[in-house]
């Protein structure tokens, strides 16, 4: 990923966005057992969940000193409540000339998930469905969740982290 130093922030944010949805893979997708948990993982081997690309995300833009968070939302897991929960993990951009942070959400698309950077109104992966428990935390913290990292590292099979490791909660 380069920055030409000629690059406006917002047009940073946006390459740096794109190159993390479109380029790093989400694991599960490609149906991966490497857990890739680092910035520096995930630019290796080109891979991660929602929570390793989020860190991934945040490095690059934090590396262009644009100030970047983590932000969580719990969620079904696959389709309905009775298979469970997961936490799902996005980023928080301070754009400094508009003066307001916008979530972005690096997960990567496919058929049914559409995520797209946007300074007007969120277009996320996913939107909480409050009725089925789920939830948008609406805190942005300057570091992963400790429950994310954790996951990451205590795990070598990325397949069966996915289907019954992740936490449910913060």
């Amino acid at each position: 990923m380069n920055f030409s130093i000629h690059c406006r922030q917002i047009e940073k944010a946006k390459a740096a966005y794109e190159f993390v949805r479109d380029e790093i893979p989400h694991t599960w997708d490609i149906q991966s057992k490497r857990v890739t948990c680092h910035a520096s993982e995930v630019l290796t081997y080109k891979e991660g969940i929602c929570y390793a690309k989020s860190n991934l995300l945040a490095a690059l833009l934090r590396s262009q000193g644009i100030p970047t968070g983590f932000c969580y939302q719990r969620l079904m897991l696959f389709d309905t409540p009775d298979k469970g929960y997961c936490i799902h993990a996005l980023n928080a951009v301070f754009l400094q000339s508009l003066n307001k942070w916008i979530r972005l959400d690096s997960r990567g698309n496919k058929t049914g998930i559409d995520a797209q950077f946007s300074l007007d109104h969120e277009r996320l992966a996913f939107h909480t469905q409050q009725e089925s428990d789920e939830v948008d935390y609406p805190l942005i913290y300057d570091k992963p969740h400790p429950k994310t990292m954790s996951v990451l590292k205590e795990h070598t099979d990325a397949i069966e982290m996915y289907k019954h490791h992740l936490p449910e909660t913060l």
